[in-house]
């Protein structure tokens, strides 16, 4: 299963209100990956899994693991899977223009 949507990485930096909250700024991205995340009619049944992941960010400043989890909660959501299957995680980020952010990601079998 593969994809891309172009929306603006979040950072996990920005998820939770407190201990116990997520933010208005999550619940908002969530909604809007979830919306843009292509349909699929395969379900993952694989018990150890890999993910590849690609960011396009405009910010120089932007660290390229803080988006890792909130994407990868988001892609759990959408495709009901656990993350405890994941074994490998691959990720690369790549400099683009403001209002051109991205994100793509590969989910297979090892």
């Amino acid at each position: 299963m593969k994809g891309r949507i172009n929306v603006k990485p979040l950072s996990v930096n920005k998820i939770w209100q407190g201990r116990r909250f997520r933010t208005k700024a999550y619940r908002d991205y969530e909604v809007e990956v979830l919306s843009k995340l292509p349909v699929s009619t395969s379900r993952i049944a694989s018990k150890r899994l890999k993910l590849s992941m690609g960011i396009g960010v405009s910010s120089k400043n932007f660290d390229l693991d803080n988006a890792c989890k909130p994407f990868l909660d988001i892609l759990c959501k959408k495709y009901r899977f656990d993350d405890r299957y994941i074994y490998e995680i691959r990720m690369k980020k790549a400099d683009v223009r403001k209002g051109k952010e991205y994100l793509t990601f590969k989910i297979g079998e090892m």
